[in-house]
């Protein structure tokens, strides 16, 4: 058999999170041979500018489409994304064949010594380039200030690094943990749930491959983890069902509770409207689709 071509985002992270995949999918198919294909998106070309600190939105699917059509023309097998950079909408001709097992789904703080919110300054400055980070943190504080930032993460850290008078950095704990950039001397601190709740769908990867490709299909699915499916699933929901993409402040985080029961925590910045609207709903495992609706659905009464 030819190998398997995964297709990868130019960025350090994603061919970081595409090497991983192929040796999961080398340890559990020892016979067949697996190679990776590197595919530049635009998202990829506007990240690298000079200028990718500035506050033009990177909207979804600039991340994806390229990669996408390499597998309808077939130059790629596999594609492996960030499961937070696929839109919601399905892409004709393609389906997801695997989620892999989730990795931490949570952000961090990044400073230079302080170990919280509540030990940073009055007025303290944070950089993030997400406006759903943006906009828990003035929950989190009011006083606090959110700085645009851009780029990859190794971009993002020494940024950071320059700008003395930035007291914190937030990045997700995934890239951090797939990546694991040189961070000595900075102080990384998980942010809990309550605090900081995660876009829909963060920490975990997404495997597309064409649909009918019932051998790639069967390759791949070893690699499904069905928990981590459910709460994806039950997440990108309620984000498709508020019509929201990475620009609208929307985060929501579903955990598998005992008894096969779905807990789902939803938070949205819904219009113009400067408050947001929040909510916690429980449901059953095997609907997973329809909790994310229901949670939707209540916040936009």
């Amino acid at each position: 058999m030819k190998p398997v071509i995964l297709g990868s985002r130019g960025s350090a992270l994603a061919l970081a999170q595409t090497k991983l995949v192929m040796m999961d999918l080398q340890r559990a198919w020892p016979d067949l041979s697996f190679e990776i294909k590197i595919i530049k998106t635009q998202g990829d070309r506007l990240s690298e500018q000079a200028d990718a600190s500035s506050s033009q939105p990177l909207g979804k699917g600039l991340f994806t489409a390229e990669l996408e059509r390499a597998l309808l023309s077939s130059e790629i097998d596999l594609a492996v994304h960030s499961l937070k950079d696929l839109p919601t909408s399905d892409t004709e001709g393609l389906i997801l064949a695997a989620i892999p097992k989730r990795v931490d789904a949570r952000d961090v703080l990044i400073t230079r010594g302080a170990k919280n919110f509540n030990e940073l300054p009055a007025g303290a400055i944070i950089a993030t380039g997400s406006p759903r980070r943006a906009a828990q943190l003035r929950l989190a504080r009011n006083d606090f200030q959110a700085a645009e930032i851009r780029g990859n993460i190794d971009t993002r850290l020494r940024k950071f690094l320059e700008n003395q008078n930035w007291s914190g950095l937030i990045l997700a704990a995934a890239g951090l943990e797939r990546l694991r950039p040189e961070v000595s001397g900075l102080t990384i601190t998980p942010l809990p749930f309550s605090i900081m709740l995660p876009a829909p769908g963060q920490g975990a990867l997404a495997l597309q491959i064409r649909d009918g490709a019932s051998d790639i299909s069967g390759i791949v699915n070893v690699l499904n983890d069905s928990m981590t499916a459910t709460q994806v699933a039950t997440e990108r929901s309620f984000l498709q069902a508020l019509g929201g993409g990475c620009q609208q402040p929307i985060a929501a985080y579903a955990e598998i509770c005992p008894e096969n029961r779905l807990k789902l925590h939803g938070i949205a910045w819904l219009g113009d409207e400067t408050a947001p609207r929040s909510g916690v709903r429980s449901g059953s495992i095997d609907q997973p689709e329809a909790l994310g609706r229901a949670l939707a659905e209540e916040i936009s009464r």
